[in-house]
Order: C-alpha cells, then structure tokens, then sequence
C-alpha cells in the first residue's frame, strides 16, 4: 500500500469523525430546543394559565358543555377585562363555588339595560357580534344598572339559557373576582383553537 492510499483513508476517517460529530450537535441542540419548549409550555399551564371545564350550555355555540379550556391568568394583571371577552369568575367572589364563564358586555361606569329584549349601553342599543337573540328574561337589567369603578356585567352567549349578571346570585362581577380570560379550547380535540 502506497502512502498515497494511507492519506486517503486517514482523510476519509476524519472526514466521518467531523460528519459524525457535526450531526451529533445537531441532534442535541434539537433536544435542548424541545426540552425548553417543554419547559416553557409547563410554565404558561401551570403558572400562567390553568384549565377547567365548561359547565352547562350558557355559551353556546362558541363553548359547549364539557369543553375543556385553557385560562390566560395573567393577562388581566397587565390590562383589564375588554368588552366581548369571554372570562373566568367566581361569582360574588365565593371561592366555594365552580368556575362561572360568561362574555363580558358590560364596563366600569357604563349604564346597561335590557328593554323589549334589547341589550342597551349608556342608552344605545349594542349589538353584540355574539349574542344574537332577542334577550327574554332582563331579570335586574330591566331597570337601569350602573356598573362601579371596578364592576362588568356579563351574559351569557346563549342568552336564554344562562345565569349571569341579569340575576342577584351571580350580578355585576368585581374585577379581583375574575380569574382570567378563555385563551384555549383543547377538547375536545376537533374543536381545539383560541377562543373569541
């Protein structure tokens, strides 16, 4: 053998060392990549957001009984509830009681009233992209209520199927009774998405 073919080889063997080592850093930064988006996934359910289970049919067709959702717990430590959001509360802040979910429709200082089944804020007639249906039972909102500093009205999408603020039990929510906002339905499975 000449030294010629001795060169060769020993060039080709380092040749495969360099590949094999090169793969093999690639294949342990994909693993630190998943381990981290792991890690930061745990973080955001167990810290940040929490998941519960929707009860009963008051949100339909956009939540239905038994979807299970994810709750974006932070958010409303940065900002405050939006109209049209759908959130998370333990009515009259009664921490005994399951997780209550409705859509938010009304704000702080706001004036709402339902007439001849008609939602009405500070006077006007709003129309909810939502709520779409003739609004049956006012209940309290048959009368002018004015919502304090820190209070929402919320109802239900499936207006005439739900205990929300129109009712004394659950009434206007505080906003240190909220526990987030609806982020994401992940069941059941067909269904799984953000929420709006």
């Amino acid at each position: 053998m000449g030294r010629a073919s001795v060169r060769r080889r020993r060039r080709r063997k380092k040749m495969r060392e360099e590949m094999d080592y090169d793969l093999l850093k690639e294949v342990a930064g994909w693993i630190f990549e998943i381990i981290l988006v792991i890690g930061i996934a745990f973080v955001l359910v167990y810290f940040v957001g929490e998941k519960t289970n929707v009860i009963g049919a008051s949100m339909e067709p956009t939540l239905y009984n038994r979807d299970e959702v994810i709750i974006n717990k932070f958010i409303y430590k940065l900002t405050d509830p939006q109209r049209e959001d759908v959130i998370v509360f333990q009515p009259n802040g009664n921490k005994n009681t399951h997780f209550t979910i409705k859509r938010v429709v009304g704000l702080p200082g706001e004036t709402i009233q339902i007439e001849d089944g008609v939602l009405k804020i500070d006077g006007k007639v709003y129309e909810s992209k939502y709520i779409k249906v003739e609004i049956k039972d006012a209940g309290i909102a048959s009368d002018a209520v004015i919502l304090g500093e820190d209070e929402y009205f919320v109802i239900g999408d499936n207006a005439n199927n739900s205990e929300d603020s129109r009712f004394a039990n659950v009434g206007n929510v505080d906003k240190q009774d909220i526990e987030g906002k609806v982020w994401f339905r992940v069941s059941p499975v067909k269904n799984m998405g953000f929420v709006k």
